[in-house]
């Protein structure tokens, strides 16, 4: 059996037990080592195998946990992330890396004047759906790519206490799902020339933005993402039209609401997605029908991430990527602000 990578999870709410703590036991290259969290009791019968330690001094006083995963407030990232770097420590940190596209700067230089990892997690590269995309687009089976939808939306009319909901930890859509949406355009077709945006508050009471609609301008394509807590009838999750082609899937990838429902990595069915629709024409050849999607596989980020840490081998979501995520977002809200086209200018390390 290969050696396993023993990891520091700091925070045990929502996203640290949900997205994190399972995923990390699961990967099979990973091990949960430490656990800092207020809810030991609940921590502790979850995972009986991990130390459960009181706060973030407690985390990073630990010898034998080289790299730390924050898992906590968005607003809190960024100093936490910076604290365990500067502890000497890797760090893995939930998105938004940060508020700010600056920010991620720093934490990127920190983590490279010190020879540490920055890593965001960017888990939805894993999601069944884009690598299925991902694998389409790299063969040429949509010939070259003319416009690419990508829709994150949900039905939450009423808005429930918590803080994702305050403007004051970070909260709303452009930091919550923006990232994966914007993560995954680049991933797919690089840094845009320019971009619009719209960013609006449309549920009664609402602080923080629900609806945010981005476009990504390129030379050849064009790129929308979109996000809304008001879809009762949501559209695909991606359509995509190319000189060859088109593809649709509808819904979002399983994993989530396995993970919510207490299924894991290795389980019976985990991962498992339903088909899209891919139509091919090309000269006198039309075909189309349902096209298989590939197999979810969150622990794939965690695996990776041993493999770099022991292994040495290139990390798939460097800290550039990061720091283009939260550009982006800096810009989209300068675009809402100003009513303006605004061009995509790269912070650099």
């Amino acid at each position: 059996m290969s050696e396993k990578l023993k990891l520091g999870l700091m925070g045990y709410g929502f996203a640290g037990s949900t997205f994190h703590a399972p995923v990390i036991a699961g990967s099979g290259r990973t091990a949960l080592g430490v656990i800092a969290t207020s809810q030991a009791g609940r921590a502790r019968a979850d995972y009986p195998e991990a130390d459960i330690v009181p706060d973030f001094d407690a985390l990073i006083a630990r010898d034998d946990i080289a790299c730390i995963v924050v898992a906590t407030p968005n607003d809190t990232h960024f100093d936490l992330a910076r604290r365990a770097l500067e502890a000497g420590k890797h760090v893995v940190v939930d998105k938004p890396v940060t508020l700010s596209g600056a920010d991620a700067q720093t934490l990127a230089r920190l983590a490279a004047q010190r020879g540490l990892l920055f890593a965001p997690f960017h888990n939805r590269r894993w999601d069944g759906d884009f690598m299925t995309l991902r694998t389409l687009i790299a063969d040429g089976a949509l010939g070259r790519v003319t416009h690419f939808e990508s829709h994150f939306d949900r039905f939450r009319p009423v808005i429930p206490k918590r803080w994702r909901e305050e403007a004051a930890h970070g909260g709303g859509l452009l930091f919550d799902l923006g990232p994966h949406l914007i993560d995954q355009a680049l991933a797919l077709f690089g840094a845009p020339q320019s971009l619009s945006a719209t960013v609006r508050q449309q549920r009664d009471n609402a602080q923080v933005p629900d609806y945010v609609h981005l476009q990504l301008h390129y030379a050849d394509k064009e790129v929308v993402l979109h996000a809304s807590a008001l879809s009762a009838l949501p559209p695909p999750r991606f359509t995509v039209h190319g000189t060859r082609g088109s593809y649709l899937i509808n819904g979002l990838d399983v994993q989530e609401d396995q993970l919510k429902a207490g299924l894991r990595p290795g389980d019976a069915g985990f991962g498992k997605n339903p088909p899209g629709w891919l139509r091919q024409a090309d000269g006198d050849q039309d075909r189309q029908g349902e096209h298989a999607t590939l197999d979810g596989d969150y622990a794939g980020f965690y695996r990776a991430l041993a493999d770099t840490l022991l292994d040495g081998k290139p990390f798939p979501v460097p800290a550039q990527d990061a720091i283009d995520v939260m550009t982006i977002i800096d810009l989209a809200l300068r675009s809402d602000a100003e009513g303006i086209r605004v061009p995509f200018t790269r912070g650099e390390r």
